[in-house]
């Protein structure tokens, strides 16, 4: 091992000193490949990563940040995705200097959709409306040495007193939704420009209140009769089905394919690149559910369930058929992602554990992670088949039926209606 080549500790990097006569010093990391330490002859020390470029032929070499601001650890992580950049074919010099001559903020969150966003997330529409809607006006031409704290504090305040795109007149931007724009601004600079100091780092988010809202037994049986209406498309009628008998996401749902079902196995298979998760999602199909998808398979040409005729192919969100179906039901404040919430809430009122309500819906956590691994997926179905049963039976209740658990916003009572489930 030569002098220059050691590996990095505090210690050695504490009392490394310039090599007489020379500007500029090297040194390499035997830990992290491509990673070194330049240190100028007033001693200052910055980490650098370098490596040779296949496709390019040619060597390049990244700035990485000051030691020791940055630790050495960081500047592992750091050597280790640009050798990954480097491998996926980016020319990392090339994307460096788009930022020096290009320093706007939309600049950087192009190309943070480009490399990180796009290839990476099944969300990523939702990272490019979120920055249309709340971002690109105020903040998207704003040289990057313009982004202070105090200036993402007053933009991230100002979100919330934005009128709500398609809220009742007066109604305001929640604070969650600022606080999602706020997330990705602070993604942004941590990925595009980790040399700089983040202009987001100790602006504190709003306090939020979890939503809690689900339909309940008089709700559901408004709710079935707008939804069976003449007047409601089959197309809306068939995709709420389905987000109600699942209890999936809506943009699954939305992007759901025939080759993703199987009817022999009654399971729909959520890939990977489309879960949250980033894993494969199986989620049980019960009996209602496979007669929609059957009948639709009959009809469809497609490889969508839900076909569409925008760019992606599927059907987009019917944000507007479901406010005008929602109002004709004579429903206030229920969302889409409601129906998610009300296939869990009914597991949960119909007998089923937070395990078999957490296999449902795919949530994850550590705790939870081995059990779910375990779980045989047939008392997940039964479950779901007694939710299912249970809402479809509001339908022929009677009209004075109140409700049960703990809807933010509603007056609570009681009723022998709900004894029934």
């Amino acid at each position: 091992m030569t002098e220059n080549k050691f590996n990095f500790t505090d210690n050695r990097l504490r009392n490394i000193q310039p090599v007489p006569d020379k500007k500029r010093s090297y040194f390499y990391d035997t830990k992290t490949d491509g990673l070194r330490l330049q240190i100028t002859a007033a001693g200052t020390l910055s980490f650098q990563f370098q490596t040779w470029d296949t496709a390019r032929k040619k060597p390049v070499t990244k700035s990485l940040g000051k030691y020791p601001k940055l630790s050495i650890t960081a500047a592992r992580k750091k050597a280790v995705n640009e050798m990954a950049a480097v491998n996926d074919g980016h020319d990392i010099e090339s994307d460096a200097q788009k930022i020096r001559d290009e320093d706007r903020f939309d600049a950087i969150f192009e190309l943070w959709m480009e490399q990180f966003s796009k290839p990476h997330k099944s969300s990523w529409r939702e990272d490019e409306r979120r920055f249309n809607l709340y971002i690109k006006k105020p903040l998207g031409k704003k040289k990057l040495s313009w982004f202070t704290p105090t200036r993402i504090r007053q933009w991230h305040r100002g979100i919330t007193l934005l009128q709500k795109q398609r809220g009742n007149e007066g109604e305001t931007v929640s604070p969650s939704t600022a606080n999602r724009a706020l997330t990705l601004i602070t993604t942004v600079f941590n990925q595009i420009t980790p040399d700089l100091p983040n202009p987001c780092r100790g602006v504190k988010k709003f306090r939020e209140t979890s939503r809690d809202r689900f339909l309940q037994p008089n709700e559901l049986k408004s709710f079935f009769k707008a939804l069976y209406h003449a007047d409601t498309p089959e197309l809306l009628r068939d995709y709420v089905l389905i987000s109600l008998f699942t209890g999936a996401r809506r943009s699954n749902v939305l992007s759901m394919r025939w080759n993703e079902i199987s009817f022999d196995r009654l399971i729909w298979t959520v890939p990977a690149q489309k879960s949250k998760n980033s894993e494969p999602m199986s989620i049980p199909l019960v009996i209602d559910t496979l007669k929609i998808l059957e009948r639709r398979k009959k009809n469809s040409r497609s490889v969508f369930v839900f076909p569409g005729n925008g760019k992606t192919g599927h059907y987009g969100e019917p944000k507007r058929a479901w406010g005008t179906m929602t109002k004709r039901a004579g429903l206030i404040d229920v969302r889409l992602h409601d129906l998610r919430r009300t296939m869990g809430s009914w597991q949960t009122m119909t007998g089923a554990s937070s395990t078999i309500v957490g296999k449902t819906l795919g949530h994850k956590s550590p705790e939870a992670t081995a059990v779910y691994a375990r779980l045989n997926l047939d008392p997940v179905r039964a479950s779901m088949e007694t939710a299912v049963k249970a809402m479809l039976a509001t339908k022929d209740l009677p009209e004075k039926v109140i409700s049960i658990g703990g809807t933010s916003g509603h007056q609570h009572q009681k009723s022998t209606a709900t004894n029934t489930l």
